[in-house]
């Protein structure tokens, strides 16, 4: 005996009621947009700038929060960095001797710590930037990217705090101050437009797999240790290391090596441009553009995505 499965009629819409469709054409009409759907790119980049002032003002706030709760308060911020560099130059310096050859090691060295260490906390707090405020994005409506940009001028202004440090350790160690200072201002505005493109492209990834967090560490232990922040990447792999060429064209085109050798050669007088990578400014605007611009777009395609779910 064979069975006939109907399907059921669909049950009339009640009287009066207005098809999907005429719903959608009468908010149009009346100026109703969906809630939370993404603005246009060039809304968008006019609604960040808005807010320019609360990302100035949470940025601060994070700072002074930071090491609220330490007794020595915001020292720590020129602290830790120093403390780093003095783990680096034990191991690296002394124990394995990368000083070698290298004049004025330790502002090289201080210098390179404390570049890559900019980089690196800003990509670290970008991956967190959505899926560690979970609850400010879920309460007001503004644009996502405000989160990654102000944990990147977060990490900016740490660093300022930091290089009056770092000019004291290079007066200290006899490097002179030169009108090629004047050029951190350029290299750290460059390197902030990339800080914040990777960390906007983190922060899209650690907002859908928050797990990424937990490798960031790992992943950016490896790229410090391939930056010439320890060593010089020119003696590394010279003629007599053995190394293939192309060993050291790669790691001459690593982003954070073009900032920290940038860096380096405004401030200490001994690393001239014999020990820079052949368009080197060049290749600093590139990889800014490439990554804050694709960086910014990349975020914004999701911006309706983030908090949901």
């Amino acid at each position: 005996m064979s069975q006939v499965l109907d399907t059921p009629p669909p049950t009339p819409a009640p009287a009066g009621a207005l098809a999907p469709d005429d719903l959608a054409a009468l908010a149009a009409r009346h100026g109703l947009s969906v809630s939370g759907a993404r603005p246009s790119l060039r809304d968008y980049v006019r609604q960040l700038w808005a807010r320019r002032h609360f990302i100035g003002a949470f940025a601060t706030a994070k700072l002074t929060a930071q090491y609220s709760q330490a007794k020595l308060g915001q020292l720590w911020q020129v602290m830790t960095p120093l403390l780093n560099a003095a783990v680096y130059y034990f191991i690296f310096g002394v124990l394995m001797d990368t000083k070698r050859g290298v004049e004025d090691y330790v502002p090289f060295l201080v210098t390179g710590v404390f570049v890559w260490t900019f980089t690196q906390s800003s990509i670290m707090a970008g991956t967190r930037a959505i899926s560690g405020n979970l609850g400010l994005v879920r309460a007001l409506h503004f644009p996502r990217a405000a989160l990654p940009v102000s944990f990147c001028l977060q990490q900016l202004q740490q660093l300022l705090f930091s290089m009056a440090a770092l000019a004291v350790i290079l007066l200290a160690f006899g490097v002179p101050p030169g009108a090629s200072w004047v050029l951190t201002v350029p290299v750290l505005v460059l390197q902030f437009v990339f800080n914040t493109g990777v960390s906007m492209v983190m922060a899209r990834v650690g907002a859908k797999i928050p797990d990424i967090a937990q490798l960031m560490p790992f992943l950016l232990r490896t790229w410090m240790y391939g930056s010439g922040v320890m060593f010089s990447i020119d003696q590394m792999t010279g003629p007599d290391s053995g190394l293939p060429s192309w060993v050291g064209t790669a790691l001459q085109l690593n982003p954070a090596v073009v900032y920290i050798d940038l860096m380096r050669f405004a401030l200490i007088d001994t690393f001239d441009g014999s020990h820079l990578p052949p368009h080197v400014w060049a290749l600093a605007v590139a990889w800014a553009l490439v990554a804050g611009i694709g960086g910014f777009i990349y975020f914004w395609k999701a911006e309706e995505t983030y908090g949901r779910g």
